[in-house]
Parts: C-alpha cells; structure tokens; sequence
C-alpha cells in the first residue's frame, strides 16, 4: 500500500471513477483499491467492468461497478446508488472521455475538419467529456461540502491538443471541462472540497487511440503515469491544493510530493496567457 494513503485507508474513504473499464480509469481504480480506498465504477462496458471486478481480486469486494453510459444517464440515480453502497462518496473522478475516433479511426493520418463533424459527434463529446462532469459533480460535491472534506479531479487533456486543427469535438469539449474545474475550484474555496485537473502531457495507451494511430504503443505513455499525481490528490497530504493542473508525464514519483506538485503544476486554465476583464466597482 502507498504510505501517502493510509490516513485516507485507515478512514474508510470513497472515490467515484468515471470511464472505469480501460485505460487511464481501469489504472486509478486498481492502483487506489490497492490502498484500500472503495471504488465506485462508472463504464457503459459491462463486459470491461467484470474483467476489472475480476483484476481486482481481494479488493474485489471495496469495488461496485455501475453501467451507465454518460451521454444519457441519471446523476441523482448514480450518486443515490454509490452513497447507498457505501454511505457517502468522498472524491469524484471524472476521466471518461469520448474522443475523435468516433468520428473516424484514422483521424490522425486524415483529421476531420470541423464541417466534416456532425451534430450527433459533437453532443455526444460535449455531454460525456463536459456535461457529465458537472452533473457529478452538482450530484456529489454538496455531500462533500456537508462533511467538510472532498475532492473533484477532473481528467483532461494538454492545451494543445485543445486547439489543434482536427480536434473538434474533442478539444473544445476538454476546454470546457478545464473552464469548469476553473470556476468550481473558486466556488469551493475555503469549504474543504478541493477541485484539480490531471492531464497526462503526451498520447496514452488506451482505447481511446484505435489501432489505425500512426504509432508504436509501447512508445505511448502508459496510463499508470496518471496514478501518482491522483494519489496524492487524493491524500491529506493534498488539502489546500486546489485550482491547479498536474501533468503525469513532469510527476516524478520518487520525489517528495509537495515538492513535486510545484514542479508539475500550473493554475487551471489559460491564466498566465490571458487579459482578465476589467470588473467596475459595485456600486
């Protein structure tokens, strides 16, 4: 078990992990089962949720898998449902993601232009990769204000692939998610509840990249690269750290944590490169 876990073992606490299955989820659900944390499972794949039910082994029983596909889904009927399991939810995860393979699998070598996107790829990116993290996180975050003591860690992706020709939906939809944990973050100040982002600073090894990528996987970064930075997010070593983005890839595990979180992290956002809008005094 990570030493930087055991307050948060040892107090019984609860994460919620969207996108669950594969990739980077199935990594956080197994490496944070692994320091006893329990684990809601949010996947539309149910087929992907037992064979992870089955990789946990004896943390199998910390571990309660919901299908749901989060395009169209109940955010009171999954928070009712993990709060039922397991008395309360304590950190939000939001790392589901639908990326620009639904558009077509080579669009690496061939990217679509915005034109060439329709409207049914666009909502469908919106509502998982953006809506779905505020409906969780307005279902959850009120809960963990009540205790005093929460996480949101919203999963998104590095400001150039936002831009990127090529990347819409995807793109905006991960912009949108990054304004959001911005605007959460300032609205939970001072209550407990710390909002962050992860962001893994490279193409990763999941479903997300289809076989027609022009890459080697093994030359991918691997999904486990997100584990460190989110636990330690998770952790009480983390309170107070809130409004900031954390890259996998800068994470160097085997240094001191706090240390490294400065290394690696940057305000949510585009703070540094944008010009904030005069605000006239309240009269």
């Amino acid at each position: 078990m990570n030493p930087e876990a055991g307050q948060h073992a040892n107090e019984s606490r609860t994460a919620l992990i969207t996108g669950a299955a594969s990739g980077i989820g199935r990594a956080l659900v197994l490496g944070l089962l692994a320091d006893q944390y329990r684990i809601v499972a949010v996947d539309l794949d149910r087929d992907g949720l037992d064979q992870l039910r089955v990789a946990a082994g004896r943390q199998a029983s910390s571990l309660h898998p919901i299908v749901a596909d989060l395009a169209d889904f109940d955010p009171a009927a999954i928070a009712q449902t993990a709060c039922d399991r397991f008395g309360h939810v304590d950190i939000l995860i939001n790392n589901a993601g639908v990326g620009q393979a639904q558009i077509r699998p080579d669009y690496h070598v061939n990217p679509p232009k915005f034109y060439e996107v329709g409207p049914e790829h666009w909502n469908r990116a919106i509502a998982v990769n953006a809506t779905a993290v505020f409906l969780l996180s307005r279902s959850l975050v009120p809960g963990m204000t009540q205790r005093g003591w929460g996480r949101v860690i919203n999963i998104t992706t590095s400001l150039g692939t936002m831009l990127r020709g090529g990347y819409a939906p995807y793109g905006p939809s991960k912009a949108s998610a990054e304004a959001l944990s911005a605007v959460m973050a300032e609205d939970l100040k001072e209550t407990g509840v710390t909002v962050n982002v992860v962001t893994p600073g490279g193409v990763v090894n999941t479903a997300l990249i289809p076989d027609q990528a022009p890459f080697s996987r093994d030359t991918l970064v691997q999904p486990t690269i997100m584990l460190p930075p989110v636990r330690w997010l998770c952790s009480r070593a983390s309170d107070g750290f809130t409004g900031q983005r954390y890259l996998g890839i800068n994470w160097d595990a085997r240094a001191e944590p706090g240390i490294v979180a400065g290394q690696a992290g940057a305000p949510i956002g585009w703070k540094s490169i944008a010009t904030l809008p005069v605000i006239p005094h309240k009269g």
